[in-house]
């Protein structure tokens, strides 16, 4: 019998990754989709007949409840999230609503429906560490959060930890440092540098406005990075994780190899814009995935030479085909 995961933030970057992986894996994939997120199916649409959609919203207790009873999963992935940091500048209480309160919501609806037999793993993030306390951060680095975005997380991090230790459910959770694809966002820097790389290349446009060009970013592929969550929940022990390249680039590094691969020269169509950067800014970060490396097998594959590139060819052959559609 086939073994049945449920993922919140299905239609996400990284929902979709996981999605596809599990169901290589054998897996039965379920995914929880707010009634907005109709029409925002695209990174799911060719997996359309292979997975089932519920419609719910982590602010909704009784939905999760009900769906998780009707579909009995093994495995509960908490991805949902308001990921835009600087959106939870201006939505700091919707922000802590999702982020934070959501994943107990979840976490209670898992207790309620079956604490004993359901893995949960909960997407912690690298913005935790904000203001870092020491280099590279490992699990054992201080968290000293930036944004309401990093706080939210920080509390789910806990919050995820306290039902293990409470309760004694299973629940592990995933420090991610930044993963990027072409599935990523538009809002994202990657995904704005990628795009608009190609844009430029392209003739539709000509000047690429940016935040801080020194903030420095450990960043991987969202593909690698799901394989992780997995082995999380497969392995014997619950635990918390690191997951990252251990290589550390600035945002001035991405737009100059993203310029350089469409053979484009970055300092006369980019800059930077005060009104951009962050009201609390975090100037770099660079993770220690060894524990993750030692204890589940992990490593990343795809390196950020090669990621950036992939994102921008992407999008050239998006604006070819389809303009601005995303």
């Amino acid at each position: 019998m086939a073994r049945t995961a449920f993922i919140t933030g299905i239609t996400g970057q990284d929902g979709s990754y996981l999605a596809e992986f599990l169901l290589e894996q054998g897996y039965a994939v379920h995914g929880l989709v707010r009634r907005a997120s109709g029409s925002n199916l695209q990174r799911i649409a060719h997996l359309a007949d292979r997975v089932t959609l519920h419609q719910g919203d982590l602010l909704d207790q009784m939905a999760l409840v009900r769906i998780l009873k009707e579909v009995r999963p093994g495995e509960v992935y908490n991805l949902a999230a308001q990921s835009f940091v600087p959106a939870s500048w201006t939505q700091p209480v919707l922000t802590s609503e999702i982020d934070a309160l959501g994943a107990t919501r979840l976490l209670e609806a898992v207790r309620e429906v079956d604490p004993e037999g359901i893995r949960f793993y909960q997407a912690s993030s690298s913005e935790m560490f904000g203001r870092v306390q020491e280099e590279p951060q490992n699990e054992q680095t201080p968290f000293w959060p930036r944004s309401p975005y990093g706080v939210a997380k920080l509390y789910a991090h806990w919050i995820t930890i306290n039902y293990r230790e409470s309760y004694g459910m299973w629940t592990a959770s995933g420090i991610l440092f930044n993963h990027e694809s072409p599935r990523r966002g538009l809002e994202f820097v990657t995904r704005k540098v990628t795009d608009g790389a190609a844009r430029i290349k392209l003739g539709l446009a000509d000047k690429l406005a940016l935040g801080n060009l020194d903030a420095q970013r450990d960043w991987g592929f969202a593909g690698d990075y799901v394989r992780a969550m997995w082995l999380m929940l497969t392995a014997d022990k619950p635990d918390e994780y690191v997951i990252a390249t251990g290589r550390m680039h600035s945002v001035r590094d991405l737009v100059r190899l993203a310029f350089d691969h469409v053979g484009l020269n970055p300092d006369e169509h980019v800059k930077s814009e005060p009104g951009m950067i962050r009201p609390a800014e975090v100037s770099h970060l660079c993770g220690d995935y060894s524990k993750a490396q030692r204890e589940l097998g992990w490593e990343p594959t795809v390196t950020f030479e090669q990621l950036i590139p992939m994102m921008v060819d992407a999008d050239l052959d998006r604006l070819k085909r389809h303009g601005d559609a995303p």
